[in-house]
């Protein structure tokens, strides 16, 4: 005798990683998550301006590697150069930037005010938020597809029964599923977000 005898979790690790397929489908609902934090709500949150990107010194360099950004009030942004003479580069990326804020230069900082949301634009970043969470739930699902076909071709070779083919899609579904409430409970959380008055 050696050992604890296998339990059905253990034949299922033998046909598929499921942890590997989780910390992969975790990944896709992070990045919905990040992504969601840069959509602008009508609260100051640095973080709507982590896609900017600034032309600089013959490169594109994202804005927090170039200045501070601080929320020292509830509707305002400030944006600190780190080199006092970026400034007008970085108010033109802001400026052409789809978050919709009008910088304001004094010569040292910009000041971003964020402004209420109008009615018009709400729908537009909860048609937004809707689009990123489509984006992760397809590539939730890309995932399983991708550990479906391994086990489609462990089948194929022989190498498991139909039993475990049937077992290990079951568990890949719940796995998949689970990870899509999680984008639909982000989205939810955001939609609720971007409807506050």
């Amino acid at each position: 005798w050696c050992g604890a005898p296998r339990t059905e979790e253990d034949e299922m690790s033998d046909v598929i990683d499921l942890s590997a397929a989780g910390r992969r489908m975790n990944g896709a609902v992070e990045s919905v998550k990040s992504n969601f934090a840069t959509i602008r709500t009508g609260r100051a949150n640095p973080s709507i301006l982590d896609r900017i990107e600034v032309d600089l010194y013959g490169s594109r360099m994202s804005l927090r590697s170039v200045a501070n950004i601080g929320a020292p009030e509830a509707r305002l942004l400030t944006v600190t150069p780190f080199d006092p003479n970026t400034l007008k580069e970085i108010e033109r990326a802001i400026r052409e930037s789809d978050i919709g804020l009008n910088p304001q230069n004094d010569g040292k900082i910009l000041r971003l005010p964020i402004p209420e949301l109008t009615e018009e634009r709400r729908r537009d970043l909860i048609r937004m938020a809707r689009s990123m969470a489509e984006e992760g739930r397809v590539s939730v699902r890309n995932v399983r597809r991708d550990e479906m076909r391994d086990v489609h071709e462990l089948r194929k070779e022989g190498e498991i029964s139909q039993d475990d083919e049937h077992r290990a899609e079951d568990e890949l579904q719940k796995l998949t599923d689970g990870y899509v409430k999680r984008v639909e409970a982000a989205l939810a959380d955001k939609e609720a977000e971007l409807s506050e008055v």
